[in-house]
């Protein structure tokens, strides 16, 4: 990568053979053709599991062990399908289905921000990801220092916002600018857009869940002061909720954005050459992880390059795609990441690039 045009012609030849190998595919498997109905079934199948599995715990036949890593892993099936519908591959021309999908997304993955705020979110990360401001990746602590603060709030999405107040003052300050507001009223209209993102679905879940957090850590010290507190009616019906609803959803998140934070980089790089945007992040010890955000790490930078693939259609391209893209420059299993902050070369080296429309 020595010229500007020599990233261009790589990210060019990997964008050509992920898109022929993904039509290779195609054609072999003629039923992917049925893109829409595809979509539909793995949201009902998954949307089913999660349900299923929740009555399975309601009904004393799984222990919560069994219910929470289960239901989380139909959830990472229900994000995958959310990110395919931000980049419109289902239903593009029924809108009644296309929005019932969403809903369903948030729904079952209370603790994420509104699917319809997050459109935005990640469009604008493809189209500068690694910089000031690239909100979506900033808020899941991508180009943080690594420690137990960046491990706190890598699967907690107020302890983000929280313990990062200005810094994220400023990448929302950075981001809107990036959108290229006309008037104040556009402006206005971004911030209130940016704070409704929490309402009223993630709101809940933060609530119900730093309640339980809460309430169990009162209750362990009264048992553990031989005072054990009296079984309560509500907090069965709230332990249920976190088990069924909550809790899985905290277990995806903390594994997924574990991944994704791990394998963009951040603030040194050329965010124009794709190359440098992402790694292939797929060891063998990761894998715990990538089963409940459905092999993230081997998939998403393959994504970067060709964003029209579904989810699926990615996962079966992904063994030629990973060939090409070694070949033309694309980091594997960088784990300098973890002590550079993400940072593409030196830490100490490297000057975040604010970006400019």
């Amino acid at each position: 990568m020595t010229s500007a045009v020599t990233d261009a012609e790589r990210v060019a030849t990997i964008k050509a053979a992920i898109r022929a190998e993904s039509e290779r595919v195609r054609a072999r498997w003629g039923f992917l053709r049925h893109q829409d109905a595809i979509g539909a079934a793995i949201m009902a199948l998954s949307v089913a599991g999660m349900i299923a599995s929740g009555w399975a715990y309601a009904a004393g036949a799984i222990p919560w062990w069994v219910c929470i890593p289960m239901s989380a892993i139909f959830a990472s099936f229900i994000h995958e399908l959310e990110h395919d519908l931000i980049h419109t591959l289902y239903f593009r021309k029924n809108p009644i289905a296309y929005h019932l999908m969403m809903a369903l997304c948030w729904i079952t993955r209370p603790s994420t921000v509104s699917p319809w705020v997050r459109r935005r979110l990640h469009l604008h990360h493809h189209k500068y990801s690694g910089t000031e401001s690239d909100l979506e990746e900033r808020a899941i602590t991508n180009g943080e220092r690594w420690g137990l603060r960046r491990l706190l709030m890598t699967g907690d999405h107020m302890l983000a916002v929280l313990l990062r107040q200005r810094m994220m003052h400023d990448t929302v300050k950075a981001f809107i600018k990036a959108q290229q507001p006309t008037s104040r009223e556009e402006v206005q209209m971004l911030i209130k857009e940016q704070r409704r993102g929490f309402v009223p679905l993630s709101l809940l879940h933060y609530a119900i869940w730093y309640g339980f957090l809460g309430y169990h850590a009162v209750a362990l010290g009264f048992a553990a002061a031989g005072t054990p507190l009296a079984t309560s009616a509500f907090m069965n019906v709230i332990d249920t909720i976190v088990v069924v609803w909550l809790a899985p959803n905290v277990l995806r998140v903390f594994c997924l954005h574990f991944v994704s934070s791990n394998m963009h980089y951040y603030g040194d790089i050329d965010t124009n050459n794709i190359v440098q945007q992402c790694q292939v992040l797929n060891p063998w010890w990761l894998w715990p992880a990538q089963l409940f955000c459905f092999n993230f790490g081997a998939t998403h930078a393959i994504h970067h390059f060709v964003v029209n693939q579904p989810f699926y259609v990615r996962q079966l391209t992904a063994r030629a795609a990973h060939r090409v893209m070694r070949d033309n420059g694309v980091r594997f299993n960088d784990y300098g990441v973890f002590g550079r902050a993400n940072r593409w070369g030196a830490l100490e080296a490297a000057t975040p690039k604010t970006a400019t429309a």
